[in-house]
């Protein structure tokens, strides 16, 4: 009974742990995404026109996206999602997962970081709403590359979102059609240590506690979008 009771209060004394460890992963999923917008803002003549992100009404950041065969099969990863706000500005990031569907990058790169830039509040709404499906939920199209590049002119009309993938340190437009995007719960409750937390409430601004990391995301996000 002694030896029970004592290994009960050293697992109660563990779980602030627990839980700081699990956060740390998800700390460092938004670290490495603000990495992956960053490369963005320096690559002139090889990245994400600023004007897509100006308009944006969200921004999915998926870093290193596998693929299971060379531009067919399967893939996987998890990232975060970001939405414009009312007033303009950034929400706090909604942890997601992708999964399914092909890419179409290119051919012997088998990691690659994955970028959505979603055009209209509708597409973003469907991704909070649950299971999305890219391409069947939204139209996609692979995304115009290079500062001053031009979104072509039927797909600037009919596509809802943009599609990039970085490999080799460039980014290129990219295929993602049958891919699945879901919100990740999990990981959603340990970055903001809330369990019942949803990804309205994140999207609406109704969080209390945010990381540091956070902030961080969201200037880097603003500063693509003023094309700086």
């Amino acid at each position: 009974m002694k030896f029970s009771y004592l290994r009960l209060i050293v697992l109660i004394n563990a779980i602030p742990l627990f839980q700081t460890v699990a956060q740390t992963r998800e700390i460092e999923r938004v670290e490495t995404s603000v990495q992956v917008l960053q490369e963005a803002a320096n690559l002139p003549d090889k990245t994400i026109p600023a004007y897509l992100f100006e308009k944006a009404q969200g921004v999915a950041v998926i870093p290193g996206v596998i693929k299971g065969a060379v531009g067919v099969g399967g893939q996987w990863g998890q990232g975060i999602m970001m939405v414009r706000t009312p007033e303009g500005g950034w929400s706090d990031p909604c942890f997601i997962s992708l999964t399914g569907g092909s890419y179409g990058w290119q051919i012997g790169v088998e990691s690659s970081d994955l970028v959505l830039i979603f055009r209209t509040p509708a597409s973003v709404q469907g991704v909070a709403k649950g299971k999305f499906i890219i391409g069947a939920d939204a139209s996609v199209v692979a995304g115009p590359v290079g500062r001053n590049a031009e979104a072509n002119t039927d797909a600037e009309l009919k596509a809802e979102i943009y599609s990039y993938a970085r490999g080799r340190g460039l980014f290129a437009g990219a295929s993602v059609q049958g891919s699945a995007l879901q919100i990740d719960q999990t990981g959603n409750s340990r970055f903001y240590k809330n369990k019942k937390i949803t990804a309205e409430n994140i999207f609406a601004g109704n969080v209390q506690k945010v990381p540091a990391i956070a902030f961080k995301l969201k200037s880097t996000l603003t500063t693509l979008s003023k094309g700086k």
